[in-house]
């Protein structure tokens, strides 16, 4: 169905809206379901192709210089087209191909959903008022839109990997990333990427306990983690470190490896913090890496970093949460309460919500 309005955002602005649309789009969609089945019975070659990537053969990559071996990659480079600004092309992409909600693709950019909608209304508004064209470009422009997909990429398993967990988003991220990285074998951030997704995938399972609970990463069960899978994100992650051009996937790549370790080096991830906030400055990057430094330093060095985001990130639940966390450690129980609440008030989902209403019971009880 996605494919299908994906076709209809082309088709229509150059033919004009056809005279059933649902009907229209109802039988595109089911073409498109035809097609995929085909493209399933093909599934032996697209898995030797895959195989390029753990070296198990020496396949040589696919040379037509006008395909991409898979539709759903194909239709996310098409969207992201330079013509657009990146934010706008990954937020386009997310909506019409990831099957994200515009609430979700706000989410996403830490907006409001409003402010979210009226960006993807202007970008549509471009696309018909330019007439950018929604197709596959040539091989030699892929690069030129990677920074995008990458993006969209990502934010398509940060959805999925929740909480709630969507276990079909990130399968399906994860797939494309893989696809991309045997495609590019020499792109260093593709490679990063699919490093990145691989090595946090793997702790998938022990993100939540049986009743659906949040637990935290020095909390889980490591025997419930995917050795196989950190292998392979390890693996993938060397490759792309040998290219000699480091970039932020790569090293959210490595501090999810070290978090992989039975005993993280706490220094060595908050200096790889410090790195990335120095290739990809943002208040998010800025708000781990106060984390990062709590526990490497302790929680009034995090703390004092904090401060800073205050006014940037004050409607997002997880610095509130980051916060009282640090306040509960240094015994200041009223402001730890007064971030939990507001954490609370701010979080998105009901994981979420029932493990700050758990700090809070705690602290009750403790003052009790």
């Amino acid at each position: 169905m996605q494919d299908a309005f994906a076709t209809a955002v082309e088709r229509w602005a150059r033919d004009g809206t056809p005279a059933n649309p649902g009907a229209w789009i109802v039988a595109t969609a089911r073409n498109r379901a035809i097609d995929r089945i085909r493209r399933d019975r093909t599934l032996a070659g697209k898995r030797e192709l895959l195989a390029r990537l753990e070296g198990e053969t020496s396949m040589e990559p696919e040379t037509d210089e006008t395909a991409l071996p898979d539709e759903r990659l194909a239709l996310v480079f098409a969207c992201c087209h330079p013509a657009l600004a990146v934010e706008a092309q990954v937020a386009l992409t997310l909506r019409l191909l990831g099957g994200l909600t515009t609430e979700e693709v706000a989410r996403a950019f830490l907006v409001p959903e409003t402010t979210m909608a009226q960006r993807l209304l202007r970008a549509k508004k471009k696309v018909r008022a330019a007439g950018i064209p929604i197709r596959v470009p040539p091989a030699h422009a892929l690069p030129d839109r990677l920074r995008a997909v990458h993006a969209t990429l990502y934010l398509v398993f940060n959805q999925g990997y929740g909480p709630p967990p969507r276990d079909e988003l990130c399968d399906e991220a994860i797939r494309l990333a893989r696809l991309l990285a045997v495609l590019m074998p020499d792109e260093p951030e593709t490679l990063g990427l699919a490093a990145l997704m691989l090595l946090h995938d793997a702790r998938r399972a022990a993100r939540l306990d049986a009743n659906g609970d949040l637990v935290l990463l020095e909390n889980q069960n490591h025997s419930r983690w995917d050795e196989a899978r950190i292998a392979e994100g390890r693996r993938v992650l060397e490759r792309a470190l040998a290219l000699g051009q480091p970039g932020p996937y790569q090293v959210q790549a490595a501090i999810a490896s070290l978090h992989s370790e039975p005993d993280p080096d706490r220094r060595e991830i908050a200096a790889l913090y410090d790195r990335l906030a120095g290739l990809a400055p943002s208040p998010v990057v800025e708000l781990n890496r106060a984390v990062a430094v709590a526990l490497a330093e302790g929680p009034e060095a995090g703390l004092a970093l904090l401060g800073d985001l205050e006014e940037e990130l004050d409607d997002y639940h997880l610095l509130h949460a980051a916060r009282a966390d640090l306040l509960r450690t240094l015994g200041r129980r009223a402001e730890a309460v007064e971030a939990y609440r507001r954490a609370f008030a701010l979080a998105p989902s009901d994981a979420e919500r029932r493990f700050l209403a758990a700090r809070l019971a705690e602290l009750d009880a403790n003052e009790g």
